[in-house]
């Protein structure tokens, strides 16, 4: 009885030795990937395999080198920004191969790792210290703003992951809120207290709890994201003005402006942190991205900040939203002991004197 399933087994084998990259989109379309994901997977992907294959070389075969060399290709073409993104497509599919024993290892981890170092360490962008960002923040009165901008500075979430959050993503013990609002009712933070929930199921275009989205969520997998007293304290007060919404999503930070009561968007943050950070000098219209102050920044300021002062880039990378899904990561099966604590003992203050410098 056992033949015919090794049989098959075998047949499995062959063909994803002879084709991974269909073989892993096809997995892809299994686990429920939105077709707009496998498609940029796909174009990467084959790409890379054309590459290798005009060096004599397959997927199956390749090594560091040739990941290396391929990533050089890319630089001649594209911006760091995306060549990281591409080559994050290829460690991702290296990570699931090796895990369902098609390759015995992935020869991009290394390489994605030195891309990683390099981008958080580059010596071009603009520096500024928690003393000088508290500073920045004390200018800003509006409820709203204040908790968008301490939201981001806090947590590292890209902006349109913020503007995604909805009001079932967030559990804040907090009497005033709970009275005033459904909070927190995803079952995933049910044992999680000030805490956000940032869903790595939402792509620009899809309707997602009864609302179209303007922008993607690009983590890697679901993240649990702990709320210091600060921002909660933020959020607490942006809740307390917040205007009703017309979206039955109920989204945690909506326009106050000419679109009142709708979702942010992530050009009306941008928007938002350009018109604090130019009186500072902070924001030139035609700056590069590495010099000016946007919504980005604020996620390669949390990233740096967070991992000098805890010096666990695994944690950080957890709650950054870079661990795959198909990864096991210990600190997510260690929340309370481990993610949580870190942050709350090292997360630095920005709405106060006091507290941590």
């Amino acid at each position: 009885m056992s033949e015919p399933r090794d049989s098959l087994a075998r047949e499995t084998d062959a063909d994803a030795r002879d084709d991974p990259i269909g073989y892993f989109l096809e997995d892809m379309q299994y686990h429920g990937k939105a077709k707009r994901t496998r498609d940029a997977y796909a174009r990467v992907l084959r790409s890379f395999e054309a590459f290798l294959s005009n060096a004599g070389a397959q997927p199956v075969d390749a090594g560091r080198r040739d990941c290396l060399t391929w990533v050089h290709h890319l630089r001649e073409q594209y911006a760091e920004s995306t060549v990281a993104t591409y080559a994050s497509y290829v460690n991702r599919f290296y990570s699931y191969m090796q895990q369902v024993g098609v390759v015995d290892g992935n020869p991009m981890a290394l390489v994605s790792q030195e891309m990683d170092e390099a981008i958080d360490t580059n010596p071009t962008r603009r520096d500024i210290s928690v003393a000088a960002m508290r500073e920045f923040i004390a200018d800003i009165t509006h409820p709203l703003e204040r908790a968008v901008i301490v939201g981001l500075l806090k947590t590292g979430l890209r902006v349109g992951e913020l503007c995604n959050l909805d009001l079932r993503d967030v559990n804040l013990d907090a009497p005033a809120v709970s009275s005033a609002y459904e909070v927190g009712t995803r079952g995933q933070l049910g044992s999680h207290p000030d805490t956000l929930y940032v869903d790595p199921a939402m792509s620009r275009g899809e309707t997602v709890n009864g609302e179209q989205r303007s922008a993607s969520n690009k983590r890697k997998r679901a993240t649990l994201v702990p709320l210091d007293r600060e921002l909660k304290t933020e959020l607490v007060r942006w809740l307390a003005i917040r205007p009703d919404t017309p979206s039955p999503a109920d989204p945690v930070f909506v326009s106050t402006q000419d679109a009142w009561g709708k979702r942010l968007t992530p050009e009306m943050v941008r928007g938002m942190v350009r018109r604090h950070a130019e009186p500072r000098g902070w924001y030139h219209r035609g700056g590069d991205a590495a010099e000016n102050v946007t919504p980005h920044y604020f996620r390669h300021f949390f990233t740096t900040h967070l991992r000098n002062r805890t010096g666990d880039r695994g944690v950080v990378k957890y709650l950054r939203g870079d661990v795959a899904d198909d990864i096991i990561d210990t600190y997510t099966h260690n929340w309370g002991d481990r993610v949580r604590e870190v942050y709350l003992n090292h997360i630095y203050s920005l709405t106060s004197s006091h507290g941590r410098a």
